[in-house]
């Protein structure tokens, strides 16, 4: 009678165990869910509104977007600078936190320090930008990859993962004559994979994201630097007089005539959404299995 008792206890346990799951699965799924739906919905089926599956099938939302002035030179520009930047970034931080390892670097310490107190405090973004411009960056490409070429965050993680490593693998190679490039490209980066994948995901998606620094040092003169989110964004805000005109129409049949001209706020939204987010979709399930391990090993010694 116990053990049956106790194998009813269990059976209900694993019920809600993973009737829970299962909900805050859903819950974490149906944003997206919703994009998707929203965006393939026919224009006139979404103004009775969208829930759980598509209202008719259209793809009106996003040949719209994808039919903007520019958006092939945006998208390369988002494409160059993502690539670029996160090349740049992993390598540029990986290489300081691994001289920062070693004891013999002149002022390790007080440089290792400065650089953990710029995560506390910045200049500001005025005197950002009057540096930026100071050096040339001003309208150029360039501005999208050397202001973030070096994160203390980054440095941090990789720094204590390579702490981490065993120091006879490198000793031996230092015996054998390899000097610190080499024994950093034949040693330290193979066996620091999963810290250099995740921090490679954490970049990439900042790139792929920003849209603010497009705004701030591009001017609207260089429309061939603007970067695919700035360039959506433009667009959202252009959305916003469509929507003072349909809420100004008393006719449903001006409406849908509205709505079959026009992109409404909410579906530049939603197609904005699910197009910038598709590509990190693509690229986490290939990075996942370095994810975890990258964070947990890095973040156990301090």
């Amino acid at each position: 009678m116990h053990q049956r008792n106790r194998t009813v206890s269990s059976v209900i346990a694993d019920i809600l165990i993973y009737s829970l799951i299962g909900l805050f699965t859903i819950i974490c799924l149906y944003p997206f869910w919703y994009m998707l739906i929203f965006t393939v919905s026919d224009p006139n089926g979404v103004i009775e509104g969208v829930y759980f599956i598509p209202k008719g099938f259209s793809l009106f939302n996003i040949r719209k977007v994808l039919g903007l002035n520019g958006i092939g030179q945006a998208l390369l520009i988002s494409v160059l600078r993502t690539v670029i930047g996160t090349f740049a970034t992993v390598l540029s931080c990986s290489f300081l936190a691994y001289l920062f390892t070693k004891e013999e670097m002149p002022f390790r310490k007080l440089v290792y320090r400065f650089l953990i107190i710029t995560m506390y405090v910045n200049g500001g973004l005025i005197s950002t930008y009057l540096i930026i411009k100071a050096y040339g960056l001003f309208n150029n490409f360039l501005v999208y990859i050397l202001p973030g070429i070096i994160s203390a965050y980054y440095v941090i993680l990789i720094k204590t993962f390579i702490e981490s490593l065993s120091a006879s693998l490198e000793e031996s190679a230092v015996i054998d004559g390899a000097g610190y490039v080499r024994v950093f490209r034949s040693i330290i980066i193979p066996l620091s994979k999963p810290i250099i994948a995740t921090i490679a995901v954490f970049a990439a998606v900042a790139h792929w994201n920003s849209w603010f620094d497009t705004n701030i040092y591009i001017s609207s003169t260089n429309s061939n630097l603007f970067t695919l989110q700035f360039l959506l964004y433009k667009f959202l805000n252009e959305a916003s007089r469509i929507a003072q005109t349909i809420k100004n129409s008393t006719n449903m049949n001006d409406v849908q005539a509205a709505i079959k001209q026009q992109l409404t706020p909410k579906g530049v939204r939603m197609t904005i959404t699910l197009l910038v987010t598709i590509p990190v979709f693509l690229i986490y399930p290939f990075a996942q299995r370095y994810f975890v391990k990258g964070i947990m090993v890095g973040a156990i010694k301090g």
